[in-house]
C-alpha cells in the first residue's frame, strides 16, 4: 500500500524548466515481522531499503522513496523472505509475483498528515481502486490502525474455509518426522512421575496399564496442583496419612498414580448412585480422525492434548501411541495453509479485537461480563493453585499495581518444584508467587517457555493472524492483550477460545 504526498520540481540553468519530477511515495508493509525491507525496479533491484514500524502501531513498517513519474514494480522482504502484498495492484513479472504502481506527474490532492508517521484517511493509492483502507484512530494518545470492518457474511466464509481444511485432513497431519512420545506406568510411584515429567519438560503423559493392555488416562500438572492443594486434605489423610501443609518424600515414593487415580475419583464425587467409582474410558483419537473432529473433541472433554493411539491390530499386538495432539498442533498446520492467503481469509488481517474472541477486561458499566483473573507477584501460591482451579484455566497473568503484566503462571509451572525436591519443604501459603517463578527460571525445565519467553503478549490491534501464529507455537496456550506502552492487561485470548470462534 502506498501515499503519495506534494511534488518537487527541480530547475534546470536557472531557467525554471523541469529537469525531473520526483514524488516522495510512501510505503506500507501492514502485516507485522520482525526484519522488513523493500525493493523495486526503482533501486534495480539490488538495495534492499530498511522500513521502520510505526509509532504505537508495531505490526505496520513505513518508508519513503522518492519516485519518477511512470510505472514501477515492488516487492517485500519480511524476516527473510520474499512478500507481495495482495491487497495492492500485482501482476506476475521477472522477479515473480510483484505489487505494482503507476505514479502520473501532477501531485494527488492529497489532505496533510494529520498525525507524523501514520497514513492519512482514505489516501490509500490504488490503481485498480481496491477497497481496503485503514483508518488511523487515536484513543488515550496512542495511535491505531484499523483495517476496513468485514460484513458478517465475508467472515462466516472465511470460517467456512477453515472448517473445510480441518475436516478434510486428518492427524496424520501432526505427526512428526521422528520423535517420542513416553508414557508412564499406572503402578509408577507418584514422586517418580513428577520428576520424570519435571526432567523431560512435559505438563502430560498418557498413563499404560499392563494389566489390562491399554492406555487408561493422562496425568497432568492439574493433578500434582490438586494433590499439594487443601481440596485434597482428605485424600491425603486418607490415602497418604499427612496431616501437615506439606507432602514428604515418602508419601508420594509409596503412593502409585492408580492410587491417586482411584482417590481422585472419590473425592470428585466421579461415583454412581450406588457409590461405585465410575471408571471413565481415556479421550483418545486415531490416526485417520479429521484436524476438525480433533479438535472438537479436546473443546468438547475440556483438555490440553488428546493422544493419537493406533487400535490394537487383529494379531493381538498392543495398541501403538503415535502422537499427543493439541490445538497448538492443529492450529500450526493451519497457519502453514493460509500462511498467504489473506484475499481467500479476509478475516486474517482483522484486528483481535474486532471479533468475539477471549476473555477482555470489563468496561466501565458493564455487569455481566466475566472478569479476568489476575494475581499480584506477592500473592501466595496457595492463592495461585486455587485460582487455577476455580477459574479453569491454563495459567494467570501477574500484574503490579498499575495492572502492567510483569509475569505469568501456569499450571505447568507446579512441576519446578520437583526441583531439588522443593515441595518436601515448602508451605504453599508462603511461597508467593514471584518466589515461585524464580524457581522455575533457576530449573533446566522449559516447559511454557518458547524462544526463551515465558509472556507471550499481543496488542487489541494485532491482526487475527499474527495471534493465530503465536498460539501456534509450542508450549504457548494463551496470549496477553496489553495496551501499548503501558502493557497494561486488556484481555486474554486461549487456544480454545480461538477455535470457538474458527469452528463456529
Amino acid at each position: 500500500m502506498m501515499f503519495s504526498s506534494e511534488t518537487e520540481l527541480e530547475g534546470q540553468n536557472g531557467s525554471g524548466a523541469l529537469a525531473s519530477v520526483l514524488i516522495p511515495t510512501r510505503f506500507f508493509w501492514p502485516y507485522g515481522g520482525r526484519r522488513v525491507f523493500l525493493t523495486g525496479s526503482f533501486t534495480r533491484w539490488s538495495e534492499h531499503l530498511p522500513m521502520s514500524p510505526m509509532e504505537g502501531c508495531p505490526t505496520v513498517f513505513q518508508t519513503i522513496c522518492s519516485l519518477t513519474p511512470g510505472f514501477h514494480q515492488y516487492k517485500f522482504f519480511v524476516d527473510g523472505e520474499w512478500r507481495h502484498d495482495e491487497r495492492q495492484p500485482f501482476i506476475t513479472g521477472n522477479y515473480g509475483i510483484v505489487n505494482t504502481v503507476l505514479l502520473t506527474r501532477d501531485p494527488d490532492p492529497l489532505p496533510p498528515l494529520s498525525i507524523p508517521g501514520t497514513p492519512p484517511n482514505g489516501a490509500n493509492m490504488d490503481v485498480d481502486n481496491e477497497t481496503f483502507q485503514r483508518v488511523v484512530t487515536v484513543s488515550g494518545g496512542i495511535r491505531q490502525v484499523d483495517p476496513r470492518r468485514l460484513s458478517d457474511a465475508d467472515i462466516n466464509l472465511s470460517r467456512h474455509r477453515i472448517s473445510t481444511f480441518l475436516f478434510a485432513h486428518t492427524a496424520y497431519e501432526l505427526l512428526p518426522d521422528s520423535g517420542k512420545v513416553i508414557a508412564l506406568d499406572v503402578n509408577l510411584p507418584v514422586k517418580q512421575a513428577f520428576h520424570i515429567l519435571y526432567e523431560q519438560g512435559m505438563p502430560v503423559a498418557p498413563l499404560w496399564d499392563f494389566s489390562r493392555g491399554q492406555f487408561v488416562g493422562m496425568l497432568s500438572a492439574l493433578d500434582f496442583i490438586l494433590i499439594l492443594k487443601e481440596v485434597c486434605f482428605e485424600f491425603r489423610h486418607q490415602w497418604l496419612g499427612n496431616h501437615g501443609s506439606n507432602l514428604s518424600e515418602e508419601e508420594l515414593e509409596a503412593h502409585t498414580i492408580s492410587a491417586w487415580k482411584e482417590g481422585k475419583r472419590q473425592l470428585l464425587g466421579q461415583a454412581d448412585g450406588h457409590g461405585r467409582q465410575i471408571r471413565r474410558d481415556l479421550v483418545h483419537m486415531g490416526p485417520c480422525d479429521t484436524l476438525g473432529e480433533i479438535a472438537r473433541k479436546i473443546l468438547q472433554n475440556e483438555i490440553a492434548t488428546i493422544p493419537i493411539i493406533l487400535s490394537s491390530l487383529k494379531d493381538g499386538s498392543f495398541p501403538q501411541l503415535l502422537h499427543l495432539a493439541s490445538l497448538s498442533g492443529i492450529l500450526k498446520c493451519l497457519c502453514r495453509h493460509f500462511r498467504h492467503s489473506s484475499i481467500s481469509l479476509p478475516i486474517l488481517q482483522q484486528p483481535i479485537s474486532s471479533f468475539p474472541v477471549g476473555t477482555w477486561v470489563p468496561k466501565i458499566g458493564e455487569t455481566n461480563a466475566r472478569p479476568l483473573a489476575m494475581l499480584r507477584s506477592n500473592a501466595s501460591l496457595s492463592a495461585a493453585l486455587s485460582l487455577l482451579i476455580e477459574a479453569g484455566v491454563s495459567s494467570i497473568p501477574i500484574v503490579d499495581d498499575n495492572d502492567a503484566l510483569v509475569d505469568i503462571y501456569s499450571r505447568s509451572d507446579i512441576t519446578s518444584l520437583a526441583k531439588d525436591k522443593v515441595y518436601t519443604q515448602v508451605h504453599l501459603d508462603q511461597l508467593s508467587i514471584h518466589q515461585a517463578l524464580q524457581l522455575g527460571q533457576d530449573s533446566s525445565s522449559t516447559i511454557g517457555f518458547f524462544n526463551g519467553q515465558r509472556c507471550h503478549m499481543c496488542l487489541r490491534s494485532d491482526p487475527l493472524q499474527k495471534v493465530m501464529e503465536r498460539l501456534a507455537n509450542p508450549g504457548v496456550r494463551r496470549i496477553v492483550v496489553v495496551e501499548a506502552g503501558s502493557k497494561r492487561v486488556e484481555g486474554i485470548v486461549s487456544l480454545s477460545d480461538m477455535f470457538r470462534f474458527l469452528l463456529g
